[in-house]
């Protein structure tokens, strides 16, 4: 690092859209209004998002949270099919309510109507802990679904549209419907040639979203996070994506599993705090800023040391938690790389053990860098890990978003680890953080699957390229003559 970069550290490209003030533009001009619901084994979200049509740019409309450890517990009768990393259990009908519930919350609190107002929705879980194998997830899915029809979603508000008749009016002049369809990747990005990406890893979903989500909110600032790129999402589970260099649609080439936000919930479980099996690290610093010192960074190396990230083994079924197939995804080409503490979360007890003893011995100041600094060092080792598999260069961008990666002082932390890695001659150039990945890529996917682009300002294609439509019509159009052809054999 040069002396200069060392006198004046450079800046983190931070993305956090302009909220929307007057709810009134929501309704008089072109914006795509879709809601993400999100069930995670933290939080339960539903989060409105608007996009401007014109420009492309997406904006946060409302974000109602719930803690998802306050789901009601299971009626007689209702069958558990699955548990958060805390433990608490989960029904198909149990989570339907809690669905219902909060997205009528976000709309009320939007004053918008699901009716009248609302244009599509998406849904998505990061429950994957104690799921026997990826194919469960699909239950959760359905009930994510249920729970939006409770709420009033028309079914034809969840699924893509066949034809330029079955969009809106309003929009039908921003749809290239009738020049190409979605035919399934999501802002340029095959998943996991072969399978829908679930088959190796339960939640390539949030993967794809996340990754989507970061290409539309680095929008916001100058960093051009298109192919080839990575994507680390830090919510309780790591998901996220690694990206080809290929055009017009890159391939998947690297998905990213285990714990993430556990890692420092962990931690703060062990000081009294909060509640010993279900509290988390944003009970006590959600919003707050951190400093580090020579002790937090002594803590940090101790935890460090708890921590495995690597590229998953093919022997493991299961990898923090997160059912995966490893043997599947070699065969595909497609690496994994995991983190997790112990095998399966074995050894978080001792970090609770650790946690205690910061709080006791150094205070809450200390155990808030501490945390800082632990997140940003699992982020530069898992970049490690793919600069040695070959999965990425000086040519791809980095993009960092959920809890454990991008509250605090962790961004300015990970550029740190990242300049240490010498992949970029100046990270914060190529490195983008962005706030509610998976919500901003849930408005990514609603307008992929309704073919609706903004070609002056696109999601697709390469780093520092133009828009792709000329070529994905291309593409297609030979596809789809290649398939006749072998039709008519």
């Amino acid at each position: 690092m040069s002396l200069g970069r060392r006198l004046f550290k450079p800046k983190p490209r931070i993305a956090e859209s302009t909220p929307i003030k007057n709810f009134l533009e929501l309704k008089t001009k072109p914006y795509y209004i879709v809601a993400s619901v999100e069930v995670g084994n933290t939080t339960t979200k539903s989060i409105l998002t608007a996009t401007d049509m014109e420009t492309g740019k997406t904006q946060i409309v409302n974000k109602t949270v719930r803690m998802t450890r306050d789901v009601r517990l299971p009626a007689p009768g209702e069958e558990i099919f699955g548990r958060t990393i805390c433990g608490t259990p989960l029904t198909k009908e149990s989570i339907a309510e809690l669905v219902r519930d909060t997205l009528l919350e976000s709309h009320r609190q939007a004053a918008l109507s699901i009716e009248k107002d609302l244009h599509f929705v998406v849904r998505s879980t990061g429950v994957v802990a104690e799921f026997d194998s990826p194919d469960e997830v699909g239950i959760f899915i359905q009930a994510l679904a249920q729970g939006c029809l409770n709420a009033g979603v028309p079914p034809r508000l969840m699924t893509p549209a066949m034809s330029i008749q079955n969009i809106m009016d309003r929009f039908k002049r921003y749809t290239l419907i009738e020049k190409i369809v979605f035919n399934g990747p999501v802002a340029s990005v095959w998943p996991p040639m072969g399978s829908t990406g679930v088959e190796i890893v339960a939640n390539e979903m949030e993967g794809e979203l996340a990754t989507a989500g970061i290409k539309q909110g680095a929008k916001w600032t100058d960093v051009d996070f298109r192919n080839p790129c990575l994507s680390m999402d830090f919510g309780t589970t790591l998901d996220g994506r690694i990206t080809s260099d290929e055009s017009p649609y890159a391939r998947t080439i690297g998905n990213f599993c285990g714990v993430a936000g556990a890692i420092p919930d962990a931690i703060v479980r062990g000081t009294g705090l909060v509640d010993a099996d279900t509290g988390t690290a944003l009970d006590i610093f959600d919003g707050k800023r951190s400093t580090t010192n020579k002790k937090a960074r002594e803590y940090a190396e101790m935890i460090d040391q708890y921590i495995h990230i690597e590229k998953v083994p093919v022997s493991r079924k299961r990898y923090g938690y997160v059912p995966v197939d490893a043997s599947a995804a070699r065969k595909i080409g497609v690496v994994l790389i995991g983190c997790d503490v112990g095998e399966d979360g074995s050894d978080l007890h001792k970090l609770m053990e650790i946690g205690g003893d910061i709080y006791k011995q150094d205070g809450e100041k200390v155990l808030s860098g501490t945390l800082d600094l632990v997140c940003a060092r699992m982020a530069g080792r898992m970049v490690k890990v793919a600069i040695e598999e070959g999965l990425i260069s000086s040519k791809t961008a980095i993009g960092v978003t959920g809890r454990a990666g991008i509250s605090g002082n962790k961004p300015a932390l990970i550029l740190e680890e990242l300049e240490r890695l010498d992949l970029f001659e100046s990270p914060e150039k190529n490195t983008v953080f962005v706030d509610d990945g998976l919500a901003r890529g849930a408005a990514v996917m609603a307008r992929c699957m309704n073919s609706m682009g903004t070609p002056k300002n696109p999601m697709g294609g390469l780093r520092g390229g133009r828009c792709i439509l000329k070529e994905r019509m291309e593409h297609d159009l030979q596809k789809t003559s290649s398939a006749v052809s072998v039709g008519s054999r």
